[in-house]
Protein backbone atom coordinates (compact mmCIF):
# COMPACT_ATOMS: atom_id res chain seq x y z
CA UNK A 1 0.00 0.00 0.00
CA UNK A 2 1.55 3.28 -1.10
CA UNK A 3 1.03 6.46 0.84
CA UNK A 4 -0.28 9.32 -1.30
CA UNK A 5 0.67 12.10 1.10
CA UNK A 6 3.76 14.20 0.73
CA UNK A 7 6.13 13.16 3.47
CA UNK A 8 9.10 15.12 4.69
CA UNK A 9 12.55 13.56 4.79
CA UNK A 10 12.31 13.61 8.59
CA UNK A 11 9.04 11.66 8.54
CA UNK A 12 10.53 9.06 6.21
CA UNK A 13 13.61 8.77 8.41
CA UNK A 14 11.62 8.29 11.61
CA UNK A 15 9.21 5.92 9.88
CA UNK A 16 12.23 3.86 8.87
CA UNK A 17 13.67 4.06 12.39
CA UNK A 18 10.41 2.72 13.83
CA UNK A 19 11.15 -0.51 11.96
CA UNK A 20 14.95 -0.51 11.96
CA UNK A 21 15.18 0.12 15.71
CA UNK A 22 14.00 -3.48 16.21
CA UNK A 23 17.62 -4.41 15.55
CA UNK A 24 18.24 -3.17 19.10
CA UNK A 25 17.61 -6.84 19.86
CA UNK A 26 21.31 -7.37 19.13
CA UNK A 27 22.22 -4.83 21.83
CA UNK A 28 19.50 -5.66 24.37
CA UNK A 29 18.72 -9.35 23.83
CA UNK A 30 15.79 -9.24 26.24
CA UNK A 31 13.07 -7.38 24.33
CA UNK A 32 15.36 -4.84 22.63
CA UNK A 33 13.32 -5.50 19.51
CA UNK A 34 10.25 -4.16 21.34
CA UNK A 35 11.91 -1.28 23.21
CA UNK A 36 13.57 0.18 20.09
CA UNK A 37 10.34 0.73 18.12
CA UNK A 38 8.49 1.70 21.30
CA UNK A 39 10.93 4.52 22.08
CA UNK A 40 10.94 5.91 18.52
CA UNK A 41 7.15 5.67 18.32
CA UNK A 42 6.59 7.38 21.69
CA UNK A 43 8.92 10.24 20.74
CA UNK A 44 7.42 10.91 17.30
CA UNK A 45 3.82 9.62 17.33
CA UNK A 46 2.27 13.03 18.03
CA UNK A 47 4.30 14.81 15.36
CA UNK A 48 3.24 12.78 12.32
CA UNK A 49 0.25 10.54 11.65
CA UNK A 50 2.31 8.52 9.19
CA UNK A 51 5.12 7.91 11.70
CA UNK A 52 2.43 7.03 14.25
CA UNK A 53 1.06 4.34 11.89
CA UNK A 54 4.53 2.99 11.11
CA UNK A 55 5.41 2.90 14.81
CA UNK A 56 2.25 0.99 15.69
CA UNK A 57 2.86 -1.46 12.86
CA UNK A 58 6.47 -2.02 13.94
CA UNK A 59 5.59 -2.35 17.61
CA UNK A 60 2.73 -4.76 16.92
CA UNK A 61 5.02 -6.91 14.77
CA UNK A 62 7.72 -7.05 17.44
CA UNK A 63 5.20 -8.00 20.13
CA UNK A 64 3.78 -10.63 17.77
CA UNK A 65 7.28 -11.99 17.16
CA UNK A 66 7.91 -12.28 20.90
CA UNK A 67 4.74 -14.37 21.19
CA UNK A 68 5.69 -16.48 18.16
CA UNK A 69 9.21 -16.94 19.55
CA UNK A 70 7.90 -18.18 22.89
CA UNK A 71 5.59 -20.63 21.12
CA UNK A 72 8.45 -21.75 18.86
CA UNK A 73 10.71 -22.20 21.88
CA UNK A 74 8.24 -24.60 23.49
CA UNK A 75 7.72 -26.44 20.22
CA UNK A 76 11.49 -26.67 19.73
CA UNK A 77 11.91 -27.97 23.28
CA UNK A 78 9.32 -30.68 22.69
CA UNK A 79 10.93 -31.61 19.38
CA UNK A 80 14.40 -31.92 20.91
CA UNK A 81 13.12 -34.66 23.17
CA UNK A 82 13.26 -36.88 20.11
CA UNK A 83 16.46 -37.37 18.12
CA UNK A 84 14.73 -36.69 14.80
CA UNK A 85 13.21 -33.51 16.21
CA UNK A 86 16.52 -31.72 16.76
CA UNK A 87 17.09 -30.81 13.07
CA UNK A 88 13.45 -29.75 12.77
CA UNK A 89 13.76 -27.62 15.91
CA UNK A 90 16.84 -25.92 14.46
CA UNK A 91 15.00 -25.24 11.20
CA UNK A 92 12.05 -23.71 13.07
CA UNK A 93 14.32 -21.40 15.06
CA UNK A 94 16.37 -20.35 12.05
CA UNK A 95 13.26 -19.91 9.91
CA UNK A 96 11.65 -17.61 12.45
CA UNK A 97 14.85 -15.56 12.81
CA UNK A 98 15.30 -15.20 9.04
CA UNK A 99 11.62 -14.26 8.59
CA UNK A 100 11.98 -11.59 11.31
CA UNK A 101 15.14 -10.09 9.84
CA UNK A 102 13.83 -10.01 6.25
CA UNK A 103 10.52 -8.46 7.37
CA UNK A 104 12.31 -5.74 9.39
CA UNK A 105 14.61 -4.90 6.48
CA UNK A 106 11.73 -4.81 3.97
CA UNK A 107 9.66 -2.57 6.26
CA UNK A 108 12.61 -0.23 6.82
CA UNK A 109 13.26 0.15 3.09
CA UNK A 110 9.57 0.73 2.32
CA UNK A 111 9.27 3.32 5.09
CA UNK A 112 12.41 5.09 3.90
CA UNK A 113 10.73 5.34 0.49
CA UNK A 114 7.62 6.84 2.12
CA UNK A 115 5.48 3.74 1.60
CA UNK A 116 3.20 2.17 4.19
CA UNK A 117 4.20 -1.35 5.15
CA UNK A 118 2.01 -4.06 6.65
CA UNK A 119 3.84 -6.97 8.22
CA UNK A 120 2.58 -10.45 7.44
CA UNK A 121 1.34 -12.45 10.44
CA UNK A 122 1.04 -9.27 12.51
CA UNK A 123 -1.32 -9.26 15.50
CA UNK A 124 -2.62 -5.72 15.87
CA UNK A 125 -2.55 -5.08 19.61
CA UNK A 126 -2.18 -1.31 19.28
CA UNK A 127 -4.59 0.31 16.82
Amino acid sequence: MTNHLQLSAEEKTFGMLCHLSALALFILPSFGNVFGPLIVWLIKKDQSQWVDRQGKEALNFQISMVIYSIAAFFLMFLLTLTVIGIPLAILIGLGLAVFWLIAVIMASVKANNGEDFRYPLNIRFIR
